[in-house]
């Protein structure tokens, strides 16, 4: 069944994430050479400011965060307008159907530089950074097999959701864009404890990192408008448009099993389908979930479709080492205990506590047998297996 036809773009023949970084063509412009006048850059920034919902106030930080941004991030920032050119459409339709500013399809840049399987040490997952209990107020499904906060079309229609709901609390784009940083409970005790509902006199009572945050929005927004005029050149770079397909999928199947079938590169497998968290598409009951393929390789996959399933029934029932377990965090699940295991390791691979473990299972010392069932309740997932 094929679901969805999207237009995206390959890059040098594939859609491998790697081309997008690291091996980009752009020269980096000398910082002698970038053109910087404070009075047109001012200009330019009043240009913003009257075009745009946003509230701009030339203010010093700004100006630095700017110059800051053309002369140190610039080789950064080079090789994201590549990579932008498959995710901006995608941000930019989710935020013209709830109405948002076409320019917060450049706050994924400032939030994960255009990765889809981005973590922090804290945990926000995706392009737009989402914390779990966030994830599953929009709906988003998280489990040990499916992570939608990487799925750039799912996760950008929940993104722009939830930033028309926070301009709706404050009135306020900048507001807004600060909440989705730090909390919108946050941003309201800071203006009630400064008395304050302008952005930039707020700052001073916001952490350091939500006081740069907007800046960081905005100076991002201005290099990717106003690169040329600083004589930064963007070499074009070789790409043939293509479509994609989705396809639903009816069983078990992992990305080896499609690539060896069909020779689709497993970085485009990657690529196309980053919310797949162990690389696997599951088989849930009453869930569908979709492979999105290159539109040049779809009839072959079709074709090969039932050979597919049965090369992969195959590998799953001939396996020594078990699959991931299937489960959602903060769930009760159970554990079976492999050779190796030990209750530091178990506790930590899943984000608990040792006494934790012992409470739910009844332990009353740390002995565990191979084989032995245990009652979680995880709080993050463990590492691929």
């Amino acid at each position: 069944m094929i679901k969805l036809l999207m237009l995206t773009f390959l890059f040098n023949s594939s859609l491998d994430d790697r081309n997008f970084s690291g091996d980009s063509k752009n020269k980096r412009t000398p910082i002698n050479e970038l053109n910087i006048n404070i009075d047109s850059l001012k200009s330019r920034i009043e240009h913003i400011n009257s075009t745009t919902p946003f509230q701009i106030d030339y203010t010093p930080q700004l100006e630095k965060s700017i110059i800051k941004y053309l002369e140190k991030k610039q080789a950064t920032y080079l090789d994201l307008y590549s990579k932008s050119r498959y995710f901006f459409p995608i941000f930019e339709n989710a935020l013209q159907k709830y109405n948002v500013p076409l320019e917060l399809k450049y706050l994924p840049i400032v939030e994960s530089s255009l990765n889809p399987r981005a973590k922090s040490r804290a945990g926000a997952t995706g392009l737009w950074q989402f914390m779990f209990n966030t994830a599953k107020s929009l709906d988003l499904k998280v489990n040990s097999y499916v992570d939608e906060r990487m799925d750039p079309v799912k996760s950008s229609d929940a993104a722009a959701k939830y930033l028309s709901e926070l301009y709706l609390q404050f009135k306020d784009w900048n507001l807004a864009i600060a909440a989705y940083n730090y909390g919108p409970t946050n941003i309201k005790r800071a203006m009630k404890a400064s008395g304050y509902s302008n952005f930039w006199n707020l700052r001073g009572y916001l952490p350091k990192e939500t006081a740069n945050y907007v800046p960081s929005f905005l100076s991002t927004l201005y290099l990717f408008e106003y690169a040329t005029d600083h004589n930064i050149e963007i070499e074009n770079t070789k790409y043939s448009p293509t479509l994609t397909d989705t396809i639903l999928i009816k069983q078990k199947v992992s990305f080896s099993h499609i690539s060896d079938e069909i020779n689709v590169p497993l970085d485009t497998l990657s690529f196309l389908n980053p919310s797949y968290v162990h690389n696997i598409i599951p088989l849930i009951k009453n869930k569908d979930h979709y492979l999105t393929l290159p539109q040049s390789y779809t009839e072959n996959f079709i074709e090969k479709e039932s050979i597919i399933y049965e090369q992969a029934v195959l590998d799953y029932d001939s396996r020594e080492k078990p699959l991931p377990q299937l489960y959602e965090l903060n769930s009760r699940t159970l554990y079976r205990v492999v050779s190796g295991d030990f209750l530091g390791k178990i506790a930590n691979n899943h984000g608990v506590n040792i006494s934790d473990i012992k409470k739910w299972n009844k332990l009353k010392d740390d002995r565990l047998n191979i084989g032995q069932r245990l009652v979680l309740f995880p709080r993050k997932f463990p590492k691929k297996q």
